[in-house]
């Protein structure tokens, strides 16, 4: 079936799953007696596991396996009993579309669902294979039933409207647009900062700067704790330029909005939010960095807005002198009691937190809208006197202009009102609840944006047109006759505020944080919108952070957070991550001293919002085609602008905290990608590394090949990578960060059963490479022969200039007992790489490469293992219900306790099984198999350079001794030469490697090669090559002639003459090898080459086997005779 030497597996069908015949393994005797010469350097005696071992091993196959072989082999067509129009099961469709009868199905959304999916039930549609290949005959299709799946009426609608009915009964809650987004992003927008910070942000920067501000920042709310006058008489706020400073907050906030409607509507949005978004599109690494800090932030942001509450409401405390015990303490009591009110209505599920947010919604619009009103009521004395004046135009070309005060600009007034602008995902965060997530998060956002950016402009404007920078709040303060007012439009409306120039005011836009409540037509209401503005903005994050976090550990990106993934109730409600939110808020306010803290959280959102740009942009720049957003209204460079605006702004608002945000994020990622979490997202981050690997690729088909920059580029015939790891190993070490490696794999048999298991198979064997940190890439073809499928891999694998220069394959130990056939592809398969102008490694190793049975073995025996678990649970959960059934009870127990006996002792013979196993067969195998995984001691490799090939044979083993597992490895050089030039040939072999910069312990001159072998050894290759010759000098001409037809791979008396020489090389040079290298770590060997058509395919096969009998690991090698070093720089 594929490339590997051992047999089909496909056994006795009728044999029990269970069986597993034992093998007994007998040792070698001179192995043992070669342990007691401790002096003496190991003799590599062979072992054998192939023909003889395959023969006592015997694994049968589940019942049915050997059937479904016979199927293929004889009709090509896997076997169908009978088939519904819609089998997703059997996977096969017999549908009758466009009034034709074809298993084409037309196309439908429920094909493209991904598996488990909540809006609707997956289809899995017939494969290419099932309408390509002929028509099953013994189909039944159920009348009715084809001409409502060919129309779009198949049971997938059924299932659909099953699904949509189960979601009834259950009451799933899923949000509108309105509902979902806008409220929540309008209370989140409308911090605060709208009632005790805007006035004096206008007054400090005028109107124009003002209203850039808030155009450039905005509309979110605050989130940095600058909830209550407290905070802002404590001198946390700075101060800023008006208008602009309102422009620019909303330019931040707008294109955030911008690039988040284009990622949203780029494909079905789930729950988690920004971590959703940005995880999906720049992968798990920044997602997961980012989607941690995110919901820390929104967990910290419930503690800051319920604090500025509670000192709201202890302000209110002491003005009517009731403090119950002192201000911090009583900060702490009403934040704990209001932070528990807001974790019942959030447990209580999303339904009634969405009712709070409406009522919330309520009061605060009606807070506005009481300031609006109470622009136009006429104002009384005592308000003039504290700078109210109502509509002035004077006063609003005073107050147009800036006048920074206190060391006051137009950035530290924009870092004080952007925090404003933090709550434009507030919608997002919930994306799982949301009916419509593509078109509720940019519908939602961005009129949220629009209505809160006007009402914060409304609002800065209309407080700048009535009251004054600066008032005293006495009413005798008025102007006396004859008074020169210099342009004050105070002075101009009777009152004379010139004292304020001189000391400090109370009133006016500079000096009261309360200017909204004296403005508007009821106090007390602006005290509520106060009130209900933190209150939205605390039970909003106390909402998002425990989604956020949800998602982030639904994902397993950090494997140990995954207790929290799991969710209760009828919308699969965090109730873990709302107790964990609750913690951390609670351990906040009882620091109750949040102004360090605040700038951090700040910082967090912004860098949330500055990936979210930085995601649309990745993406577009990507050019995935996979890119096609439903919301056109954005530009990828746009949103890089976005991305770089946010990170300027971190360091606006606080540099330090910038710092440590990206020293956190930086953190997060390099974990992340250092656990590198198995998922697949099909994020633009691997779109970008496929558009730079083209180029990359593309750019060097430009490039001339160079001497110098020569590296082994592989192709392994490794099988499958898991059946030979020692071949990959070996090869592994001169090729990783090196070189190209790739394994490959031939599967011949039936065509049909080829390229389904190959199909199959290449995800899982790739991933194995992966797993097992081999930089290696894996590929496989289906062929008629493995002679053919080598071909096809040795003139179509790679890519542009990186393409396979070098052949690896491992020895044929079971060459004398295989068919002709695999002799003849073996040798063929070499001779190809010769003619494709391709260097040929051949890797030989006592115990040999394939572990197939060993892996068989193991895994049928876990198969028992985990069956003999799944009895025991049974049998402990049994006997658990019968201890309630009395008498009748005891007696069953004690029959279920004859039946645990009797499995004991399976198990014990199942035991036993397993150790005689691996106690005697696997284990040196296994050995063998990861002998170049570990670190090589000292010792030496030893370089037969018999033949100049080019230099491969040299620049091998010295790549290798750079590698750390072999840089305790020396190289011995061998080379040929003639007894009166021994020292001549050691200077110019050691000048010559001395000019390739190749260091080196010695060098030997072997003198003796063309001597006649002992008797022995030449005794022991005429045996060996004895079942192979025709012998054709001893028969008749006719009879020799006939032989020569019927058998022409057999060696010819002549042949064997003529080669007679090259075959003593062989004898001898295995001799000498055995003298001079049997401690050697490694041989690296000149390979033979066998002339095409005149040497035959066992006489080759038998120089091989004499070449390298009973050695260390040996490399046989031969390059292409071009070279592969110089010595010129």
């Amino acid at each position: 079936m594929s490339m590997n030497n051992s047999p089909n597996v496909f056994l006795d069908p009728n044999a029990n799953r269970f069986q597993v015949n034992i093998i007994n393994e007998s040792h070698n005797s001179n192995e043992a007696s070669q342990e007691d010469v401790e002096s003496d350097p190991p003799h590599y005696e062979e072992t054998s596991f192939t023909e003889e071992a395959h023969n006592r091993l015997r694994i049968s196959y589940r019942p049915g396996k050997r059937e479904l072989y016979d199927n293929f082999l004889q009709n090509g067509e896997k076997p169908e009993a009978s088939l519904h129009p819609c089998d997703t099961h059997n996977k096969m469709y017999y549908l009758q579309t466009f009034g034709h009868n074809t298993m084409d199905p037309v196309p439908k959304i429920d094909y493209y669902r991904n598996t488990g999916s909540v809006s609707g039930n997956k289809l899995n549609r017939p494969s290419l294979l099932e309408i390509h290949e002929q028509l099953a005959k013994n189909i039944a299709v159920s009348t009715g039933s084809v001409e409502r799946v060919a129309n779009g009426e198949s049971t997938a609608g059924e299932e659909t409207a099953a699904s949509k009915e189960e979601e009834k009964k259950t009451g799933f809650v899923k949000f509108g647009w309105v509902k979902g987004v806008l409220v929540r992003c309008m209370l989140n927008i409308w911090g605060v900062m709208l009632f005790i910070r805007l006035s004096w942000i206008v007054g400090q920067a005028g109107i124009g700067l003002g209203v850039i501000i808030i155009l450039l920042a905005t509309m979110v709310t605050s989130i940095t704790g600058l909830s209550t006058s407290a905070i802002a008489t404590n001198g946390f706020v700075r101060g800023g330029l008006g208008i602009i400073v309102i422009a620019l907050s909303v330019v931040v906030t707008t294109l955030t909005g911008i690039s988040m409607s284009a990622i949203c509507t780029n494909g079905v949005v789930r729950g988690g939010g920004a971590y959703y978004l940005i995880s999906r599109s720049l992968g798990p690494e920044f997602g997961g960095s980012i989607g941690l800090i995110f919901a820390f932030a929104n967990a910290v942001a419930v503690a800051m807005y319920v604090v500025g509450f509670a000192e709201t409401v202890v302000e209110l405390l002491k003005e009517s002198d009731t403090i119950m015990v002192d201000e911090s303490n009583d900060i702490r009591i009403i934040g704990t009691i209001t932070v528990v009110c807001l974790l019942g209505i959030s447990v209580a599920g999303m339904e009634w937190e969405a009712k709070a947010q409406v009522i919330l919604l309520i009061v605060l619009l009606i807070a506005i809208a009481n300031f609006f009103i109470g622009t136009v009521i006429p104002t009384n004395n005592e308000k003039k006197a504290r700078g109210f004046f109502n509509y002035q135009a004077s006063i609003f070309a005073e107050n147009f202009g800036p006048d920074f005060r206190s060391g006051e600009g137009f950035f530290s007034v924009f870092a004080i009102f952007f925090p404003a602008a933090t709550g434009i995902l507030a919608g997002a965060n919930i994306s799982g609840d949301l009916k419509d997530p593509q078109g509720a998060i940019p519908k939602g956002t961005m009129l949220a944006i629009l209505i809160t950016t006007v009402a914060y402009i409304g609002v800065a404007v209309c407080a700048a047109s009535c009251v004054v920078r600066d008032a005293t709040g006495n009413v005798n303060d008025t102007v006396i006759p004859g008074m020169s007012c210099n342009g004050s439009s105070a002075c101009n409306l009777g009152y004379d505020f010139s004292r304020c120039r001189s000391q400090p005011c109370d009133y006016g836009l500079m000096n009261n944080f309360q200017v909204m409540s004296m403005v508007s037509g009821f106090g007390p209401l602006i005290t509520a919108g106060i009130f209900s503005a933190t209150l939205s903005s605390a039970l909003a994050s106390l909402v998002s952070a425990p989604k956020v976090f949800q998602a982030l550990c639904k994902d397993n990106v950090y494997k140990g957070l995954h207790f929290f993934a799991k969710g209760y109730g009828k919308n699969n409600e965090p109730i873990r991550g709302y107790v964990l939110t609750f913690v951390i808020a609670m351990a906040f306010i009882l620091i109750a001293q949040l102004n360090t803290i605040a700038p951090i959280i700040s910082n967090f959102f912004l860098a949330s919002y500055a990936l979210i740009n930085f995601s649309c942009f990745h993406a577009s720049y990507a050019k995935s085609p996979g890119w096609r957003p439903a919301f056109r209204y954005y530009n990828m460079w746009i949103s890089l602008f976005g991305a770089l605006l946010c990170c300027g702004v971190m360091f606006v608002i606080n540099w330090w905290a910038a710092l440590i945000t990206y020293v956190i994020e930086l953190f997060l990622y390099i974990y992340v990608t250092y656990k590198k979490p198995e998922v697949n997202w099909g994020s633009s981050t691997q779109a970008l590394c496929y558009i730079k690997a083209l180029d990359s690729a593309l750019a060097l088909t430009t490039v001339e090949d160079h001497v110098k920059n020569f590296r082994p580029q592989c192709i392994v015939l490794t099988g499958a990578p898991m059946i030979r790891p020692a071949l990959l190993d070996i090869t592994h070490s001169f090729t990783k960060n090196n070189g190209l490696c790739i394994c490959c794999e031939v599967y011949t048999g039936p065509r049909k059963l080829c390229v389904k298991e190959m199909n199959s198979g290449m995800a899982k064997k790739q991933a194995w490479l992966t797993k097992n940190k081999r930089k290696a890439f894996y590929a496989a073809v289906a062929a008629d022969s493995f002679r053919d499928g080598v071909k096809s891999l040795l003139q179509a694998s790679g890519l542009g200039r990186m393409k396979p220069n070098t052949l690896v394959i491992g020895f044929k130990k079971d060459w004398r007992n295989a068919a002709v056939t695999q002799v003849e592809n073996y040798v063929g398969v070499i001779h190809d790489a010769f003619d494709f102008e391709l260097g040929t490694i051949i890797v030989r190793i006592g115990q040999g490469f394939d572990i197939s049975q060993v892996l068989q073995v193991q895994e049928e025996l876990e198969k028992l293992e985990q069956e003999r678990l799944a009895l025991e649970a049974t049998i402990k959960e049994n006997e658990f219900d019968e201890e309630k059934s009395g008498i009748c009870g005891f007696f069953r127990k004690a029959r279920k306790l004859n039946i645990t006996k009797h499995e004991a002792k399976n198990e014990s013979t199942i035991n036993t099984v397993q150790s005689m196993h691996v106690g005697e067969f696997n284990q040196k195998l296994l050995e063998a198999s990861t002998q170049f995984k570990k670190k090589q001691g000292k010792g030496t490799i030893d370089i037969w350079w018999l033949f100049d090939d080019g230099g491969l044979t040299i620049l091998i083993p010295y790549i290798l001794t750079i590698r750390k597992k072999w840089k305790n490895c020396k190289l011995r050089i061998f080379t040929g030469g003639k007894v009166n030039r021994i020292e001549e040939e050691k200077l110019v072999m050691a000048s010559l490697l001395s000019k390739f910069r190749i260091k080196f312990a010695d060098i030997n001159i072997i003198c003796d090669i063309n001597m006649k072998p002992n008797k022995e050894s030449w005794k022991f290759f005429e045996e060996m090559i004895e079942p192979y010759r025709l012998r054709e000098s001893c028969k008749d001409i006719t009879t020799a002639e006939k032989l020569k037809r019927e058998t022409p791979w057999k060696i010819t008396d002549a042949e064997l003459e003529a080669f007679k020489e090259k075959s003593y090389r062989q004898v001898r040079l295995n001799e000498l090898l055995q003298e001079h290298s049997r401690a050697a770590n490694l041989i690296v060997l000149s390979l033979p080459v066998a002339r095409k058509g005149v040497v035959s395919d066992y006489l080759y096969m038998a120089w091989l086997e004499i070449l390298s009998k009973n050695l260390p690991p040996i490399l046989m090698v031969r390059g292409n005779h071009k070279n592969v070093l110089t010595f010129y720089s």
